[in-house]
């Protein structure tokens, strides 16, 4: 996990300060379609973070796209803005969904990548691409995103079980709202301060054992010796003792939990095989 960590402090990094990295030949990008928030991150062709940029988005619930024009401009100029400061073009990027959404749901993310001008070479799921920059072999990625808990169980190296149900960050917003009767998006603040974490975590606990009963409904029948948690929701420092309690099972939480599904998106694009080479 030392690796990862430090592969996911480095792009974290980048994110945040806006630096990109010197490279060569074409990038891969990923894009990350959040409830909450937006997050584009680009890597070379050894997976190395080059540049990632986040924006607050409200286009997307469960997967599905709520406000397809809203979230076109919105990729639009990210990627716009990640062009000039690479000074080159990003032709080429990947999406990722929910496991069990519709095939509208798919075809309508990958509408939104080409509205903004980028051809998309692969759509995956969610939990997957979290498991590609956790490098899991055998084991559970749970991708608690803001609408739904993801998950996908790998057995040598594969994917042999994906599945999500509708319960998320946003669920724990709605329940912030509820306690301190306070508008939704005061509540998502609340909720998302660090300094107020041991006063808020009390309040959405009882969320976050279902999502771990989700989960444990989703182990069923199935062997793991370990479960990994990813999203923006999973931030919460007692987040994996709730997990652990529940299912019984080792639960590890990488840094930047929120950024491990976007790298790992980047990491799923396939360049196409005739492309010239690139300086």
């Amino acid at each position: 996990m030392e690796i990862k960590n430090r592969t996911l402090s480095n792009f974290a990094e980048l994110v945040r300060t806006g630096e990109c990295k010197k490279f060569k030949g074409w990038l891969k990008v990923g894009v990350d379609l959040g409830t909450a928030n937006t997050v584009l991150a680009v890597v070379d062709s050894t997976n190395r973070p080059i540049a990632g940029v986040s924006a607050p988005s409200h286009a997307i619930r469960d997967g599905v796209i709520v406000n397809y024009f809203e979230s076109v401009q919105l990729v639009t100029r990210l990627k716009a803005q990640l062009e000039e400061k690479l000074d080159t073009e990003l032709p080429y990027a990947a999406a990722a969904i929910p496991p069990g959404v519709s095939e509208g749901s798919v075809k309508s993310i990958g509408y939104v990548l080409e509205g903004a001008g980028f051809e998309v070479t692969n759509i995956i799921d969610e939990p997957t691409a979290a498991a590609a920059v956790l490098k899991i072999t055998d084991g559970a990625v749970v991708d608690v995103g803001g609408g739904t808990t993801g998950i996908s169980i790998l057995k040598d190296g594969k994917v042999i079980y994906t599945d999500d149900e509708a319960t998320g960050g946003s669920h724990m917003t709605m329940t912030v709202a509820g306690h301190y009767h306070i508008p939704y998006e005061e509540a998502e603040l609340l909720k998302t301060t660090p300094e107020k974490e041991e006063e808020i975590f009390p309040v959405i606990k009882a969320t976050i054992e279902k999502m771990a009963s989700i989960t444990e409904k989703f182990l069923t029948g199935y062997q793991v010796p370990a479960v990994y948690v990813v999203g923006g929701s999973a931030s919460f420092k007692e987040f994996t003792t709730v997990f652990e309690k529940k299912l019984g099972l080792p639960v590890y939480r990488p840094v930047h939990p929120l950024l491990v599904t976007p790298l790992g998106i980047a990491y799923n694009c396939e360049l196409p095989p005739s492309l010239p080479k690139k300086k």
